[in-house]
């Protein structure tokens, strides 16, 4: 293919990406399931680690950030007392000043045949240098046991990473953990969610969240 028309071929890719109304959240997700075939998802109560009674309000937060994806598979929250089962959600983040894909070697010296001024031709030698971009990695998990006899019926893990932090990408990860519930699924697998491209806005660098579930 001739230089040109690869040229306009990306160009025409990355417009096209640009004007995308939709974000595309790729998580890599692992579940475990010993739900009962028959049984339907019905009324749940959230359950905290001791870490997580301990900053509450964070946890709330995740809470909430789980809830439309547990309600997607059909949980519903219990407003009084006990639900049948209990879930425990869990979400990790973690910053990193550089992402893994970028330049170990930020300054990097060029020299070459250039055109000034009235296009005379001349030749230079400098530094270029490539910026560093941050890097967040996601880590979500959800834990359902029967509230009477304790015994876990479902496990499921995301994990997410990407150069940009806010509520929708986390949210993206708990609906892909129960993508599949309850139904058995390879692992691990890629799942990918769409968002709204205008929901929610990144988020400044920052360390990590509560544990997720064990």
């Amino acid at each position: 293919m001739p230089f040109w028309k690869a040229l306009t071929a990306t160009l025409l890719l990355a417009l096209l990406a640009g004007c995308s109304t939709v974000r595309l959240v790729e998580s890599d997700v692992r579940s475990y399931t010993q739900w009962p075939a028959s049984r339907q998802p019905g009324t749940f109560t959230f359950e905290r680690l001791p870490s997580q009674q301990a900053n509450a309000e964070a946890q709330a937060k995740i809470e909430r950030l789980a809830l439309p994806a547990l309600e997607k598979a059909g949980f519903r929250l219990a407003e009084q007392g006990r639900g049948e089962v209990t879930i425990q959600v869990g979400l990790g983040q973690t910053y990193y000043d550089r992402a893994p894909w970028d330049d170990p070697y930020p300054w990097h010296p060029w020299g070459g045949l250039y055109y000034g001024r009235g296009l005379r031709p001349g030749w230079g030698m400098g530094l270029s240098w490539s910026m560093p971009s941050p890097y967040y990695v996601f880590d979500a998990a959800v834990l359902i046991r029967d509230a009477k006899t304790q015994q876990v019926l479902y496990e499921s893990h995301a994990r997410h990473d990407g150069r940009w932090a806010d509520d929708p990408i986390r949210a993206a990860l708990f609906e892909a953990a129960m993508k599949d519930f309850p139904l058995p699924a390879v692992n691990p697998r890629r799942v990918r969610i769409e968002i709204p491209r205008d929901a929610g806005n990144a988020a400044a660098p920052a360390s990590g969240a509560s544990a997720p579930a064990p």
